[in-house]
């Protein structure tokens, strides 16, 4: 059995309040999508995400944060949109700087774990 681990990229960080998650991989990749797309329905289509649950999540985002993260305009037909506010490009730097320090601090850790996981080369 060969473990070929060069990075950690799968590991992921959650961040919890309490028991109930408020922000991690899947939020941060919507919000990415969200400012290089433009809108909500664009971005979830980019990250095959349902509309609805993109849309559910953008609004959890914004009650769950003081201040709201994604700003949208309603479309029709002058087309809406939808931006990241400043807090929301606050927000999601602030989580890449978490996820990277994490990434970087648990590789040696997630190779040694990784000598006791059964692997089929």
């Amino acid at each position: 059995m060969k473990n070929n681990i060069k990075s950690n990229k799968d590991i992921s960080l959650r961040i919890n309040l309490g028991t109930r998650p408020i922000f991690g991989h899947g939020k941060a990749k919507l919000l990415d999508a969200i400012s290089a797309n433009g809108s909500i329905s664009a971005a979830a289509r980019k990250i095959g995400m349902s509309y609805r649950r993109a849309w559910l999540l953008t609004d959890a985002m914004n009650q769950d944060f003081k201040l709201p993260l994604i700003e949208s305009s309603l479309g029709g037909k002058g087309g809406g949109g939808a931006k990241l506010t400043e807090e929301g490009v606050k927000v999601l730097k602030l989580f890449r700087n978490m996820e990277s320090k994490a990434q970087k601090s648990l590789i040696n850790e997630k190779k040694l774990f990784s000598t006791f996981i059964n692997v089929n080369d």
